[in-house]
Parts: C-alpha cells; structure tokens; sequence
C-alpha cells in the first residue's frame, strides 16, 4: 500500500483510493448531521465527483469537501480550522456548483471563502434538520380520512405523481427566478420511483399525495418529497401517510433524517407530533 508522505497542515487533499475508509469513518461519526452528504459519498463516481478533506494535527480528517452533480457538501468538525483553501480558485473554475448544502454553520464558512473567490449566493434557505431513532408518538398512525389508502406505486400512477413532483418542486425545492423544468421533473420522478422507496396516498380512487426516500447513508434513510395535493390538505393525510411510511423504514433497522424548512410551521408541527425531534440548523445556498 503506498502512504502518502506526510502532509503540510492548512492545505486541502484530495481523497485516495487507500484513504476513503478514513472519510467513511469521519462521516459516520456526523452521520445524523449529514445523510446527503453521505449519501452521496456513497454512490460518488470517481469521473465526475471530487472528495478532499483537511487533516489535522494527528493526520487524521478533520473536514471534508463533497462535490456532486454540481453540489458542493462541507462536512467540517467542530474544531477543525477551515483556512481559505489554497486550491479553492482553480476547482471553483473547474466545476459548476448550483448549490452548497451542509450544516448552517458549515455553509456559513464555506460561503465566506467562496465569496472571497467571487462565488456570491442568489438565495439561501434555512431548515430544520431532524431525526428520529425510536419508536413515532402514540396514535399518528390513525390520523387522515377512513377512506385513504397507502400503497407503493403502480405503473399507471406516473402522470399522477409527476403531477404532485410538479407541485412540490416548484413550491419547495426551487430556488427563486428558476425556470421550472417539465423534462427534467418527468426524469426526476422516474427516478425517484426507480431508486426510492416511495408511498402513495390515495383517496376515492385518485392519488393526493407521495412521500419518498430523498437519500441512504450507513444506517440512515433521508425522508424527502412529501406533498399532499392543495385541495386535500388539513385532513390529517400527510400525518398518517408520513407516520406509516416512518414506522415502516425504522422496521428495515434504520434511523431516519429529514430537513424542513423553517418557514413551513405545519410541515414542522406534522413532524413533531409523529416523533421527530430537531437536531441543528440546515441550510442550502443556491448560486
């Protein structure tokens, strides 16, 4: 095995192929603060993705850097001193980056450098982050008419449920002064029912609402996705659809995460009441 000679601190690496398992092992221990992140750090190809981290005093990892599908992921530890990278000028002229997601205080950080660079933020969203690890509260699984049923998705519900991603990434996902995409959400939701895990909630034989796996760490599922169609909100739907599909993903051994935004008072008062408990501040930057 080659070892890489010992490092100057202060200065990015990027990761080797006989160095990942000390990246694994940094993010496992912040897993609850990034499932995207790790997520992604998973399924990264070497061609497209770039992973570099800082070391510390011991040569251990004290911060790491992600880029994926144009999105840049800080994952820094609480104490690792985070120096203007010397790199930072020439990667930023390489790669695209839509979004930097992470940690608020990670993105903060990581934004301050990146303005030094002439990297300047469009739009910032704040969230919530939020885990559950235990069993959901008391009696969430009975909320939502008699009538809804809960269901995977069969292959005649596509139109149904680009319909619903339609929805919601033009109310939650895109940034301000994007331009909605329908190509582009057809091939998302085609993803989605491909790759996630997926639950449908239907009502007198039309679909009303999804929710969805966004993203699969070591031993976390991301929830993502969640929409119930306007007309049909405040009748406990997505409670009992979010209750259901959160007791089944704990039954596979699996904590759960998801983020919020902040603004969104009922989405958070929904989450509260199945278990969900907040765990730090989340933001994504959109540039």
């Amino acid at each position: 095995m080659n070892i890489r000679p010992e490092k100057k601190l202060s200065r990015w690496h990027r990761v080797l192929k006989n160095e990942r398992y000390k990246a694994e092992a940094f993010l496992r221990e912040r897993e609850k603060y990034c499932v995207s992140a790790s997520g992604r750090f998973l399924s990264m190809k070497e061609i497209r993705d770039h992973l570099w981290y800082m070391p510390g005093s011991e040569g251990e990892i004290s911060a790491l850097l992600i880029h994926s599908r144009q999105t840049l992921f800080p994952v820094f530890g609480k104490n690792s001193r985070i120096p203007a990278p010397r790199f930072l000028n020439r990667f930023l002229g390489k790669v695209y980056i839509h979004a930097l997601q992470g940690l608020r205080e990670d993105a903060e950080r990581l934004e301050t450098l990146m303005e030094d660079q002439g990297y300047y933020a469009a739009e910032r969203i704040e969230y919530e982050l939020m885990n559950l690890d235990g069993a959901l509260k008391p009696l969430t699984q009975r909320a939502g008419p008699a009538s809804l049923a809960l269901r995977p998705p069969l292959p005649d519900d596509e139109d149904a449920l680009f319909a619903l991603q339609s929805a919601y990434e033009q109310e939650e996902v895109l940034p301000v002064n994007a331009v909605f995409n329908p190509a582009v959400t057809r091939l998302n939701i085609r993803t989605i029912i491909e790759r996630e895990q997926v639950l449908v909630a239907e009502l007198n034989r039309q679909v009303v609402g999804k929710i969805n796996t966004s993203a699969e760490s070591f031993t976390r599922y991301q929830i993502g996705g969640v929409y119930v169609r306007p007309d049909c909100r405040n009748l406990g739907i997505g409670s009992k659809m979010t209750a259901i599909f959160a007791e089944r993903l704990l039954a596979q051994g699996k904590g759960l995460s998801l983020f919020v935004k902040k603004r969104n008072a009922a989405a958070c008062k929904v989450y509260r009441k199945i278990g969900f408990s907040v765990t730090a501040d989340y933001r994504i930057t959109y540039y």
